[in-house]
């Protein structure tokens, strides 16, 4: 079952789901691919002990023991090991209870209960930004970590250069956001004010997401007043740039959240006879369309984030476009990694395309908290859900600013140059 892991390291052990090879062979070492976790697996890993497998434990992709409360997490911490590592270029994407998580596998108690924690650590600095308390936990946990940013091992990569492109909405879209930001923000305050803000949490995020909806398309959003806006400036902005981008000999790479979104792109690409692959969680066979992109038959890929943000290697791409943003910049970030990793050796371009003080620019706001907040803890010289305090309710429910008379549609590019 499963598949060896890389020559380079196959005298150490293997894949978790290569446990009858490794039981064969007396591994000392049992690198789990949470992926490839299967209930099957649980018992194997109880007879470890008893195989003589247990003398270390190593986590690669940590990131699937974050959330202590699946049962691929509870079984893979019950296994006896003398030594245990966590491996990912994730240690923190939403929370402080995140990093909690790892350490619970790696050193349990080192950081107390969860309760714990969370009263100790967690609420004192993401709510309270407690100074005091951060440098605290970091110098807890730094002698237990070992960073190293990939400006620092990947030297020889050509520059990213990140450039964000607003667009205002206007007309009907305009007017359909507004009309729908109001009607969620009522129904977002009743539910805070008869439940708490805790218990409404679904509630806010589904009121999000059809803000968000609105900003990408407005057919997106299922409703009667929506089916009659047929124009999107989002939609527009991107079919513009696209067919320059192509005759500049540009490959590249679209990331969006909403693979309905996708769908229309590619109805509309259709129309252009600009020819693309596509992947998302609906397609069986992910090889084909990378392989086809990689050869260079066509000049654009599609790609839902969920299915292809981590795991490809895509270095045939120089661009990289982001239709829509997201909380947690790490993600973001792994998904442009598809182009700008080793191997590449053209300067990569980072589109985000952002709906001018619309809820996407609150998010990209959120997004620079977290990114502070992770630089905060793991940096070297630092002294999952998405949860949401009732000031950022309040903003990401604030209408769209007046739009000055002279100022056009589309906005001048912001951009931000970065060699990481």
């Amino acid at each position: 079952m499963g598949e060896r892991l890389h020559a380079s390291i196959q005298h150490l052990g293997y894949a978790i789901a290569d446990r009858d090879q490794a039981a064969t062979v007396g591994a000392s070492i049992v690198v789990f691919q949470p992926k490839n976790f299967a209930p099957s697996h649980r018992l194997f890993l109880r007879k470890l002990p008893s195989l003589g497998l247990s003398r270390r434990q190593s986590g690669n992709y940590a990131q699937y023991v974050k959330n202590a409360a699946t049962k691929a997490a509870a079984t893979i911490r019950a296994l006896r090991a003398r030594q245990r590592l966590c491996l990912t270029g994730t240690p923190l994407e939403n929370h402080l209870g995140e990093l909690w998580a790892q350490f619970d596998f790696l050193l349990p108690g080192f950081l107390g209960s969860r309760q714990d924690f969370t009263r100790r650590w967690r609420t004192p600095i993401e709510k309270n930004d407690d100074a005091v308390r951060r440098d605290l936990l970091v110098r807890r946990i730094r002698p237990f970590m070992l960073r190293r940013r990939k400006d620092e091992v990947a030297t020889e990569l050509p520059l990213k250069t990140t450039i964000v492109r607003t667009v205002e909405l206007e007309g009907t879209q305009r007017d359909l956001y507004e009309t729908v930001r109001a009607t969620m923000q009522k129904k977002v305050r009743e539910a805070i004010a008869a439940q708490g803000l805790a218990r409404s949490h679904l509630i806010v995020l589904d009121a999000l997401l059809k803000l968000r909806q609105v900003c990408c398309d407005p057919r997106l959003l299922k409703s009667t007043q929506a089916a009659h806006v047929k124009k999107s400036a989002k939609l527009t902005l991107l079919l513009e740039m696209l067919p320059e981008l192509i005759d500049e000999g540009r490959r590249i790479l679209l990331f969006s959240q909403f693979t309905s979104m996708l769908d229309r792109i590619a109805a509309e690409l259709d129309q252009l006879n600009i020819a693309y692959v596509t992947l998302t969680g609906e397609t069986v066979d992910r090889t084909a369309p990378v392989k086809c992109f990689m050869r260079g038959d066509v000049p654009l890929f599609l790609i839902s984030l969920k299915a292809g943000g981590v795991g490809l290697n895509l270095t045939a791409a120089d661009t990289v476009i982001h239709y829509d943003p997201w909380w947690n910049p790490a993600v973001e970030n792994q998904a442009t990694d598809r182009a700008h990793r080793l191997g590449q050796d053209k300067p990569v371009f980072v589109y985000k395309l952002i709906a001018a003080g619309s809820v996407e620019e609150k998010i990209v706001a959120m997004q620079q908290q977290k990114a502070a907040l992770a630089d905060a803890i793991l940096a070297d010289n630092a002294s999952g859900s998405v949860r949401f305090s009732a000031s950022d309710i309040e903003a990401l429910f604030e209408p769209i600013p007046s739009l000055p008379a002279y100022m056009p549609a589309t906005q001048a590019d912001s951009r931000a140059r970065t060699g990481t």
